[in-house]
C-alpha cells in the first residue's frame, strides 16, 4: 500500500509544480530607453527605445549581424497612460520596463513642467528607480533614442558606462524624487545633447553629457555649463572622481590635477536676519600635466601650483552659487537642507520664506588641496635649463 501512496503524492507534485502565472522571455519587449515629449497642442509624445533580440535576427549565419539591434517607437496622448497603451497596439510583445537604462526628457517639456511624468513612477511599483533621468538640451528627447553609439549594440547602454565614470551630474529617479519631496533643497537632472562627428552628416551623431538642468517647481530654470556643474558637484559633495585644471599666467601656462578623494563640508551660521555658509573643501591627487616653466619638484613652486589649483576650485564654486542665487533663485545646493538637519527650530522659521532668504545668504568658500606625487618629471621636456625656473 506504501508504494502505492508515495507514487500518488510524487504524482501530485509533479502536476501541482511550476510557475503557472509565468511570462515568458519571448513574449517581453524590453525596453531599454524611453523619451518624453510633448506637441505644440500640449499633448505627450512617449517614444521607447527597444533591444531586438538575436533569436529574431534570425540567429548566427543567418545574415543578421548587420541588423539593427534596437529600434524606436512612438505615440502620442492625452496622457502618459494614453500614449503608453497606444505604444502597446504597436507592439507584439508586452512593453517591459525593469531593463530601462535612461529616462530623456526634451527640453520643450521640461520648460512646460514634468509632474505628470514623475507621477507614473510614483504609482507603478514596476519602475526601477535606478533609472537615469536626463534633460535633452537643444532637442527632443525621442531624437536622442534614434542615435547610435559605436560601442553598444544599444545606445542606451552607454548612458550607464558614462554615468559610472561619474564626469558629470548623474541623477536617478531615487535621487530626483528624494531632492523634489526633501526639506530645503530643490531639483536638479543631468544634461544630454546629439554631437556630430563629422559636420553636415547627420547619420553620424553621437551624444555627449553636457552640464546640468536646475530645476524650480517641477520646470526648468536653465542650465550649468561644464565649468559651473563642476562648481555644483564641488559644492554638493558629489566630486568623487575627475580632473581640475588650473591657470598661471606669470608662468605661462596651465597644470593639470587628477582627482583621487574629495570631501566637503557646510557650516550654517545664523545671527538674527544674517545667514552665513562656511563651505570648506578637501581634495587630494596627482599633477598630470605641467605646461608651464615651473619645476614642480622644488617645494616652493609646487606650492605655487597648489594655490592656483585651490583658486581654481573656490571660483568654480563662487561661480555656481552666484548664478543659481542671482539668476536662478532657486536652492538646489542644498543649504536649506543643512539647516533644516543642523538647526532645525530655526529652519522652521526659515521653511515658508526661504526662496527670498536664500538669494542673500553669504558663502564664505575654502579649499584645501594636497598634491600627492608630480609625476616622473618636474618641468616640461621641451624647455631649455635656462627657461626653467627652479
Amino acid at each position: 500500500m506504501k508504494p502505492f501512496l508515495c507514487i500518488g503524492l510524487l504524482f501530485l507534485v509533479l502536476i501541482t509544480s511550476g510557475c503557472w502565472d509565468r511570462t515568458e522571455i519571448n513574449d517581453l519587449a524590453f525596453i531599454m530607453g524611453t523619451a518624453f515629449d510633448i506637441t505644440d497642442d500640449g499633448e505627450y509624445i512617449l517614444s521607447h527605445q527597444i533591444a531586438v533580440p538575436s533569436s529574431a535576427q534570425g540567429g548566427p549565419g543567418s545574415g543578421g549581424s548587420n541588423k539593427e539591434k534596437f529600434f524606436v517607437i512612438s505615440a502620442v496622448g492625452k496622457n502618459i497612460n494614453e500614449a503608453f497603451y497606444r505604444l502597446q497596439k504597436k507592439s507584439s510583445r508586452r512593453l517591459f520596463t525593469a531593463h530601462r537604462v535612461v529616462i530623456y526628457i526634451g527640453e520643450k517639456l521640461s520648460k512646460h513642467g514634468i509632474e505628470d511624468i514623475l507621477d507614473i513612477y510614483t504609482h507603478d511599483s514596476k519602475q526601477r528607480l535606478k533609472t537615469y533621468m536626463m534633460v535633452v538640451k537643444g532637442g527632443e528627447g525621442r531624437d536622442i533614442l534614434k542615435v547610435k553609439y559605436p560601442f553598444e549594440q544599444v545606445p542606451s547602454e552607454a548612458i550607464k558606462e558614462m554615468e559610472a565614470l561619474k564626469s558629470e551630474l548623474a541623477i536617478t529617479l531615487r535621487d530626483f524624487f528624494l531632492a523634489s519631496s526633501g526639506e530645503g533643497i530643490a531639483p536638479v537632472l543631468g544634461v544630454i545633447m546629439a554631437d556630430g562627428i563629422t559636420e553636415g552628416l547627420k547619420e553620424d551623431h553621437i551624444f555627449k553629457l553636457a552640464g546640468s538642468a536646475i530645476f524650480k517647481d517641477f520646470k526648468l530654470a536653465g542650465f550649468l555649463d561644464e565649468n559651473e556643474t563642476n562648481g555644483f558637484l564641488w559644492a554638493t559633495d558629489r566630486m568623487q572622481y575627475g580632473s581640475l585644471n588650473a591657470s598661471l599666467p606669470d608662468n605661462g601656462g596651465m597644470v593639470g590635477f587628477i582627482l583621487a578623494k574629495t570631501d566637503r563640508i557646510v557650516t550654517p551660521q545664523i545671527s538674527g536676519d544674517k545667514i552665513k555658509f562656511r563651505i570648506v573643501i578637501y581634495a587630494e591627487g596627482n599633477i598630470w600635466e605641467n605646461n608651464t616653466n615651473l619645476d614642480i619638484r622644488i617645494p616652493e613652486n609646487l606650492k605655487l601650483v597648489q594655490t592656483a589649483l585651490e583658486k581654481s576650485v573656490e571660483e568654480q564654486v563662487k561661480d555656481t552659487i552666484s548664478k543659481i542665487q542671482k539668476q536662478y533663485k532657486v536652492d538646489s545646493v542644498g543649504f536649506g537642507r543643512e539647516i533644516y538637519r543642523d538647526k532645525p527650530k530655526q529652519w522652521k522659521m526659515l521653511k515658508e520664506q526661504w526662496d527670498s532668504k536664500f538669494q542673500d545668504i553669504d558663502v564664505s568658500i575654502k579649499v584645501n588641496i594636497n598634491i600627492l606625487g608630480s609625476g616622473m618629471a618636474g618641468p616640461p621636456l621641451y624647455l631649455e635649463k635656462k627657461e626653467i625656473i627652479k
